[in-house]
């Protein structure tokens, strides 16, 4: 099994590419978004888009199966973009195809959980990033993470073990409703002792 990290210098189409889990949050790719339209020029799109290669695993069936950066690859699709530059983290078209998703599981390079943390099927995971489902408690974490409220932490899918965690405590009314008030009692939520589990724990806040 070759993990070989090289970046295709030709472009793949974005719609070709598979992805490996089932939501993304939204309000993470329209800032990816924004982001995206500040660079106005073509160069500088050129340029963001060789700094920012998607990886992907190389599978059986000779397609590019994304193992991160599904925000970008949504928000690039979003914005009209039909091609980008992919970096191979590992060569799997040797694999089974019957045995390829639990290779892919057993890698933690899959995350086939739906919009209420719930475990699905492999064949349920979208066949498109532009299928990819909205997760507002996936949006919650990362603007968590933003805000200080646990620390980047190299665990696959991290985010979305927070996002889980916080599904259990908050309501998805309270988070579609008021965002900016969802923040707040998610970073009290972040210093409870039950998240110590969760990759990225600061800790409590001290009572000194």
């Amino acid at each position: 099994m070759a993990n070989t990290r090289e970046p295709i210098l030709h472009p793949i189409p974005i719609m070709s590419l598979r992805p490996t889990q089932m939501t993304v949050g939204m309000r993470e790719v329209e800032e990816k978004r924004l982001r995206w339209r500040a660079h106005k020029s073509k160069k500088k799109q050129a340029e963001l888009l060789g700094k920012h290669m998607i990886p992907v695993v190389l599978g059986p069936d000779q397609r590019h199966y994304v193992i991160d950066h599904h925000h970008l690859a949504r928000a690039l699709h979003d914005e009209g973009v039909k091609d980008i530059l992919v970096t191979i983290i590992a060569d799997l078209t040797m694999v089974d195809r019957d045995a390829f998703w639990g290779v892919l599981d057993n890698r933690r390079w899959v995350y086939p959980y739906d919009v209420k943390g719930e475990r699905r099927r492999f064949k349920d995971i979208p066949k498109s990033v532009a299928d990819l489902k909205d997760d507002p408690f996936r949006s919650l974490a990362g603007e968590l993470r933003r805000a200080g409220g646990f620390a980047k932490d190299t665990t696959p899918f991290s985010e979305f073990l927070w996002a889980d965690y916080l599904r259990r405590r908050l309501s998805r009314k309270v988070v579609d409703g008021d965002f900016e008030k969802a923040v707040e009692k998610a970073l009290d939520l972040a210093r409870n002792k039950d998240a110590v589990y969760l990759p990225g724990w600061c800790g409590p806040a001290s009572d000194d």
